[in-house]
């Protein structure tokens, strides 16, 4: 008999705002599964990363068949679990854990995730040349990403200067055909890129603020958020202002989902059905006017 009830959740910090349960939920209804997605936030709970441990022990003992993971656990994650998928293995991070047969397997659906949504939106633009704020699980996600984009030269800044050098020796060890490298200040790299991706917390509604002085920005750049709620960040509001064309969070949102749902429920759910119901929750909560193309 085919599984149809599932309880799973996501571990990050400051989520309250997050459209993930909504956006699972509905989905299993319209598959006439029941399912239902906790939230588990480290802030609001009074946990760290620390805890993680704890959190992930308790949410296999209470019977969960998978967890999202997210800021700042993807890659504290890892010694917890029993397997890799081979993408995950490659970034060093994961977004999503499935609890199986006594396993504890990890899988990232970040990577595939911004891939769908740059191609639909940026498919069409220069991208030989491009800039990644952020080396942390989201941001090694992106950096492998925009490796099968087709970027060649990848400069890699991060407040962690040896984070983000860690993570561009792993990728340039993985495509010896790139350049790829680290940097501790964004302006000179600025200046020649094709595009922007910002791959850190800040702008989310827990960590308000610009990431970098917008001034750097140039009207011929394009640039690319993965914060998602809000949609519409403040360094968007920034580069829309300076002329340069923008993808915000909302695509790969909902394309990192639709690979989750598969892995928790192993049915393959609608995508354009999910990210119709993602453009009516944001729509109904007034977070910010945005496409996601189809």
């Amino acid at each position: 008999m085919e599984k149809s009830k599932f309880l799973v959740g996501l571990i990050g910090e400051g989520i309250q705002e997050s459209l993930s349960p909504a956006l699972h939920e509905e989905e299993a209804r319209c598959q006439g599964l029941t399912l239902h997605y906790q939230l588990i936030d480290l802030a609001r709970d009074g946990c760290g990363v620390a805890d993680l441990p704890r959190l992930i022990d308790s949410a296999e003992a209470a019977g969960f068949d998978g967890l999202n993971i997210t800021h700042p656990c993807k890659q504290a994650a890892l010694p917890l679990l029993t397997g890799l998928s081979e993408e995950a293995r490659a970034i060093g991070a994961v977004n999503t854990v499935v609890f199986r047969e006594g396993g504890r397997k990890g899988f990232n659906t970040d990577c595939s995730g911004f891939a769908v949504s740059f191609r639909q939106e940026l498919g069409d633009t220069p991208r030989r040349r491009v800039v990644l704020l952020g080396a942390g699980g989201a941001g090694a996600a992106i950096a492998h990403a925009v490796m099968g984009l087709g970027v060649e030269q990848l400069v890699i800044v991060d407040r962690d200067h040896e984070r983000a050098e860690a993570l561009a020796r792993r990728v340039a060890g993985d495509h010896p055909d790139r350049v790829v490298a680290s940097a501790d200040d964004i302006a000179p790299a600025a200046k020649r890129a094709d595009g922007l991706i910002h791959a850190t917390p800040m702008g989310m509604a827990a960590y308000p603020g610009l990431p970098l002085d917008p001034s750097l920005l140039r009207p011929e750049m394009w640039v690319a958020e993965i914060v998602y709620f809000p949609l519409e960040t403040e360094l968007l509001r920034a580069a829309r202002k300076r002329g340069c064309r923008t993808l915000d969070g909302g695509g790969m949102a909902v394309w990192q989902a639709v690979g989750a749902f598969e892995h928790f429920t192993g049915i393959k759910p609608d995508a354009a059905r999910m990210e119709a119901h993602f453009l009516k929750m944001v729509s109904r909560a007034g977070r910010a006017d945005t496409r996601i193309p189809g």
